[in-house]
């Protein structure tokens, strides 16, 4: 598997957990990946701290003014709106925002992350990463099980945390994992991987559910 095919995985399982009518915010890279794949009959307004609700696909026609919280050019849908950034961070801290969907460098069992640093690397910025984590009534963290072949989901954050227990939930390409009070809970294996390979690819301990199942795409 590639690393799109991988992210398109990543993409279309977190798509799955979106409801119609809900106020969704993604945040770059693999996120904006999402709404290709929200499911048939579910319409979702996107959000973007930059300062747009309704944000659409790509146009043909490139608006430079018109982009997303990445700086990719994207469109506005009927219905859209502009705003400044304050009323976009009201918005997020006010509890209006029903989804953000985040990538993380590394996420814990006590659902803490870290996304916007590596000590001694340049950094652009967390932007609105603090207040997406707080202010969101769901966090869903999209990233992919390990890098370089060391896990992402840790016991403890080694990276500057970004927001302490906010996360949720945290999909990857090997997983489907929920935070709860009692731990990680594993509730879904992505395809074509095994208990086994899951369990030694995650440092944090894991609590596998009942029922857990296949993870298919």
């Amino acid at each position: 598997m590639d690393k799109d095919q991988l992210q398109e995985n990543i993409a279309k399982r977190v798509a799955q957990e979106l409801k119609d009518g809900q106020l969704v915010n993604l945040g770059i890279g693999l996120p904006t990946k999402v709404p290709t794949y929200i499911p048939e009959g579910v319409s979702v307004m996107l959000h973007s701290e930059n300062g747009f609700v309704g944000l659409g696909p790509t146009p043909e026609t490139v608006d430079p003014t018109i982009v997303n919280a990445g700086g990719q050019p994207v469109s506005i849908m009927p219905g859209g709106c502009f705003f400044d950034s304050a009323a976009s961070f009201g918005i997020i801290r006010g509890g209006h925002l029903d989804v953000t969907v985040l990538g993380a460098l590394q996420v814990d069992q006590e659902g803490s992350i870290a996304n916007y640093m590596i000590p001694g690397k340049l950094v652009p910025g967390m932007g609105g990463a603090m207040d997406l984590l707080t202010g969101a009534k769901k966090v869903i963290v999209a990233m992919e099980h390990t890098a370089k072949g060391e896990p992402k989901i840790l016991k403890r954050c080694t990276l500057p945390l970004t927001a302490k227990s906010q996360v949720d939930m945290i999909v990857t390409e090997m997983a489907v994992i929920e935070v709860t009070s009692g731990g990680l809970l594993l509730t879904e294996i992505g395809e074509g991987f095994t208990l086994e390979e899951v369990l030694s690819a995650t440092e944090a301990d894991l609590i596998v559910s009942e029922s857990l199942r296949t993870c298919l795409q």
